[in-house]
C-alpha cells in the first residue's frame, strides 16, 4: 500500500497558486515510461532500466515556476490496481504514455486509459492528461494528427507531445508541460470546439479591464496600459511595443482599437492570441495577480479574509479605506455634481455581483434633491456596513480592487478594530469615530420621525416617504468636541411592553429612551424598559421627550419625568419636537456616547444669548427652592437659594458626584483653576465649567460660556466664598 499527504496543498481551488507539483506516468508496459524518467535526471539514456523508478523530487530552484515537483512512475509488475487508484487520486497531472511505433498502445489510450480516469476521478474531474508519444526516434512519422482529434473528443486532454528517451528529444519540455498543465491549465481558459475564450475568463479579464480603466471611458491609454503592465509584470511596455501591440489587435478585431486606446474587445481578443499560442502563462499571470483562482473565482478567503474582533469590540473603516473609496466615488461622478446616478452606481459596483444598496437607501443617508447618493451618504453607508457587517465590506472592497489598485496587499488594512468597551468606560472616554444609538420607545411616539431627523427631514417631509423602503438605520456625521464622528440611530421596534428586547438591541454606546410629552401613559412604556434593562448596565441613556410643542401632560407613573430621572441619575429629559428637529439633541447623544461614564462632558455648549436676557437667563440657570430637607443641611445653606439648570436644557447632572471636596473657599477656588487650565480649550468658541457649590456637593452646575465669560464667572464666586466666609 502507498500513503500519501493531505491533498488539501495540492490542487486548491481556494489558492491562487500550488505550493507542489505532482506528476504521475501511466501507460501500457513497454512504453518507456521508466527510460523518460531516467533520462531526464541523469541526461542520457540508461542501459539499464529497471521495472520502476523511485520518485523523483526536483527541487524549486531548478524549475521556471520556482515551485517543487515530484515525479512518479507506475508499474504493473510491482503494483496493484488500488495502488493505481491511490496514484491517480494524489496526482495533479497525468501523463499517458504510448509508443508511435504499436499502434494498439494509442488505442488503448481511449479504450482504457482514459476512461479509467473518468471512472477513478469522475466524469467531469479536473486533473489535466497529458499524452506522451515516446520512441520517435524509431519511426519517420507523426501521431499528432490522430491525437489531435482526442483532444477534441476528450476536453480534460491539456496538450500532447511527442519525444524520445533515447535522443533525449523533448525530455525536458514533456516535464515543462506538465507542470505547466497544472500552474497554468489551459481548460479554464479556452475551449476548443468553440475556438474562444470561455465565459468564466472573459468575465474575470473584463472585471480586470474595468479596474485598471481608472478614468472610467472603456478605453485602456497608454498610461493605464503600462500602469496594469507594471502591476501584472513589474515592467513597463516600451512606446514601440505599445504600438506593435495596438497593430495586431487592429488588424485582427475591427474595434479593438479606438481612440489609440484599447476596447474592452481588443483585451480580450489579445488573450485568446496568448492562449492560442501557447502563452497561457501570461493570461494567468494576469488573472492570478487580480486575485483569481484555478477555477477563475474569487476564493473566500480572498474576498473576507480572517479578522479577529474581541468581544466588546467594533469595527470601522480607518483613512486608507475612506481613502480609497472617496477615490472611487469621484472617479465614476462623471457629471462632478458630487452625487451618484443609479447609472453612475451601477458603474461603480460593475466589479461586484450586484448594486448592493437598494431604495432603503434614501432613508438612511443623505441624498441629493433627486434622490442620489452624495458623497457624505456614501460614506456613511459604508460606514454603517463596517459597523453592522464587517464581512459584506471586506467582500465588496476585494471586488472593487482595494487590494489591487492600493499599494495594500489586503483589505484589512482598510480596517480599524476599536479597543474594548470597558476600556472606554474605564478612562470615561472613546476613541471611536462610529457611535450606535438605539431608539427606543412605545409605537406611535415618532420613533421614525426622530431617526429622520438626523437626516434633516422633518414631519411632513417623513410623512411623504414610502414605508415600504423605510430603513430601520440612519446615520450621519456630527462634530463632537471639534472631532468628527459618525451617529448611527437604530429605530428599535418594541410593540408592547411585555416583549423582550434581544441582546444585541440593548447593547449599544448610547441608548435614546423617547415618550410621547402629550400622552398621559407613554413615559411609564420606556420607565420599564429603563428598569428592567437600563439600569444596571454602564450604557449611556437619555430620555427624550417628543411631542413637546403639543403641550406636557401628568404621566401616569409612579414618578413624574424629571423626578425619575433624578432618582436614576439621568439627565433631565430633553423635549424634541418633530415638527421642528433640532440637530443639539443628535449632537448631545453622540457626547453621551463618546464621554460615556462622564457626565460632565454630556452637556451641549449653546452661545451666551445676546440683548437684555440678563446674566442668570444668559447662562441658562434660574432659581428654585432647595430639594434638601432641614435636616440635612445647614442653616446657613437653608437661607440661601441655588440654581439648576433650566429643565431640558440638557446642562445639568445633578446626581455626578463632585471632584472637588468641601473645604476653605481659597481650596475650592484654587481647584476651580485648576478646572478652567484642564478643561477650557482655547480652539472652542463654547467651554464647560464645572463648580461645586460648598455646602450642597450633591449638586453640579454645568454652565456653557465663552472663554472671556469663564474669567467672569471665576470672579463672581470668588465674592460668593468671600462672603459667606465672613
Amino acid at each position: 500500500m502507498v500513503c500519501f499527504d493531505n491533498r488539501s496543498r495540492r490542487r486548491n481551488d481556494q489558492g491562487n497558486y500550488p505550493d507542489s507539483v505532482r506528476i504521475l506516468l501511466v501507460g501500457d508496459a513497454e512504453t518507456g515510461k521508466t527510460s523518460l524518467i531516467l533520462s531526464l535526471v541523469s541526461e542520457e539514456f540508461p542501459e539499464h532500466v529497471p521495472a520502476r523508478a523511485e520518485e523523483i523530487t526536483i527541487p524549486p530552484d531548478v524549475t521556471p515556476e520556482r515551485v517543487p515537483t515530484h515525479i512518479v512512475d507506475y508499474s504493473e509488475r510491482e503494483q496493484n490496481d488500488e495502488d493505481l487508484r491511490q496514484e491517480l487520486e494524489a496526482a495533479d497531472v497525468v501523463c499517458v504514455v504510448y509508443s508511435v511505433e504499436e499502434e494498439e498502445t494509442l488505442d488503448r489510450i481511449t479504450s482504457y486509459w482514459l476512461p479509467l480516469l473518468r471512472t477513478t476521478l469522475g466524469l467531469d474531474h479536473s486533473t489535466p492528461v497529458i499524452l506522451v508519444g515516446n520512441k520517435v526516434d524509431l519511426v519517420d512519422y507523426s501521431t499528432m494528427e490522430i491525437v489531435l482529434d482526442l483532444m477534441l473528443e476528450y476536453p480534460e486532454i491539456e496538450t500532447c507531445i511527442e519525444c524520445s528517451a533515447r535522443s533525449l528529444k523533448n525530455i525536458s519540455e514533456l516535464f515543462y508541460y506538465a507542470q505547466k498543465a497544472v500552474l497554468h491549465p489551459i481548460a479554464p481558459l479556452y475551449r476548443l470546439d468553440d475556438r474562444d475564450l470561455t465565459e468564466e475568463c472573459k468575465r474575470a479579464l473584463s472585471r480586470t479591464f474595468r479596474l485598471c480603466d481608472q478614468d472610467c471611458d472603456d478605453i485602456l491609454d497608454d498610461h493605464e496600459l503600462n500602469v496594469f503592465q507594471e502591476l501584472c509584470f513589474q515592467s513597463p511596455l516600451m512606446p514601440q511595443a505599445l504600438e506593435d501591440l495596438k497593430s495586431v489587435v487592429s488588424r485582427n478585431c475591427s474595434d479593438g482599437v479606438h481612440n489609440n486606446g484599447l476596447t474592452l474587445r481588443g483585451f480580450l481578443y489579445l488573450h485568446r492570441l496568448f492562449v492560442q499560442r501557447g502563452r497561457h502563462e501570461t493570461t494567468w499571470t494576469v488573472l492570478r495577480r487580480f486575485g483569481y483562482s484555478g477555477n477563475l473565482t474569487l476564493p473566500s478567503d480572498y474576498l473576507v479574509p480572517v479578522l479577529r474582533v474581541p468581544p466588546g469590540c467594533s469595527t470601522e473603516l480607518n483613512h486608507a479605506g475612506y481613502l480609497f473609496l472617496t477615490e472611487l466615488f469621484e472617479r465614476h461622478d462623471r457629471d462632478k455634481d458630487g452625487a451618484l446616478s443609479p447609472a453612475e452606481l451601477v458603474s461603480l459596483f460593475s466589479t461586484c455581483p450586484g448594486v448592493p444598496w437598494g431604495p432603503e437607501l434614501q432613508t438612511t443617508v443623505h441624498t441629493n434633491a433627486s434622490g442620489y447618493v452624495t458623497l457624505a451618504g456614501y460614506l456613511a453607508q459604508w460606514t454603517l456596513w463596517t459597523l453592522l457587517e464587517v464581512s459584506k465590506t471586506l467582500e465588496y472592497l476585494a471586488h472593487l480592487g482595494f487590494c489591487v489598485t492600493s499599494p495594500h496587499t489586503s483589505q484589512l488594512a482598510a480596517i480599524t478594530v476599536t479597543r474594548e468597551k470597558r476600556l472606554d468606560l474605564a478612562k470615561k472616554a472613546s476613541v471611536r469615530s462610529v457611535y450606535q444609538c438605539h431608539v427606543i420607545g412605545p409605537p406611535g411616539v415618532g420613533k421614525t420621525t426622530f431617526c429622520q431627523g438626523l437626516l434633516g427631514r422633518s414631519m411632513e417631509e417623513v410623512r411623504e416617504l414610502d414605508e415600504r423602503v423605510l430603513s430601520h438605520h440612519t446615520v450621519d456625521t456630527l462634530q463632537v468636541y471639534g472631532q468628527e464622528k459618525y451617529l448611527v440611530l437604530h429605530d428599535i421596534d418594541v410593540h408592547n411592553i411585555n416583549d423582550a428586547l434581544m441582546p444585541n438591541e440593548v447593547l449599544c454606546d448610547v441608548a435614546c429612551l423617547i415618550y410621547d410629552a402629550s400622552s398621559s401613559s407613554s413615559f411609564e412604556f420606556i420607565a420599564r424598559i429603563y428598569l428592567k434593562y437600563f439600569s444596571e448596565s454602564q450604557i449611556p441613556v437619555l430620555v427624550v421627550a417628543n411631542k413637546d410643542d403639543e403641550g406636557k401632560v401628568w404621566q401616569r407613573y409612579i414618578n413624574q419625568p424629571d423626578q425619575f430621572c433624578q432618582q436614576h441619575k439621568l439627565p433631565p429629559p430633553h423635549p424634541f419636537s418633530c415638527a421642528r428637529p433640532k440637530r443639539d439633541i443628535y449632537t448631545k447623544l453622540a457626547t453621551m456616547a463618546a464621554y460615556p461614564r462622564f457626565q460632565a462632558a454630556w452637556m451641549l455648549f449653546y452661545k451666551s444669548r445676546r440683548g437684555g436676557t440678563g446674566f442668570r437667563k444668559g447662562l441658562g440657570l434660574r432659581k428654585e427652592r432647595s430639594p434638601w430637607t432641614a435636616g440635612s443641611m445647614s442653616r446657613h445653606a437653608q437661607k440661601r437659594p441655588h440654581y439648576s439648570g433650566q429643565e431640558g436644557g440638557g446642562i445639568i447632572a445633578s446626581s455626578y458626584q463632585s471632584p472637588i471636596t468641601n473645604g476653605h473657599p481659597r481650596v475650592v477656588l484654587g481647584a476651580i483653576r485648576k478646572e478652567l487650565k484642564k478643561r477650557v480649550c482655547p480652539r472652542l468658541q463654547l467651554q464647560q465649567l464645572r463648580l461645586a457649590i460648598s455646602g450642597d456637593e450633591r449638586n453640579w452646575v454645568k454652565v456653557g460660556l465663552g472663554v472671556a465669560a469663564a474669567a467672569a464667572i471665576v470672579i463672581v464666586f470668588s465674592r460668593v466664598f468671600r462672603s459667606s466666609s465672613d
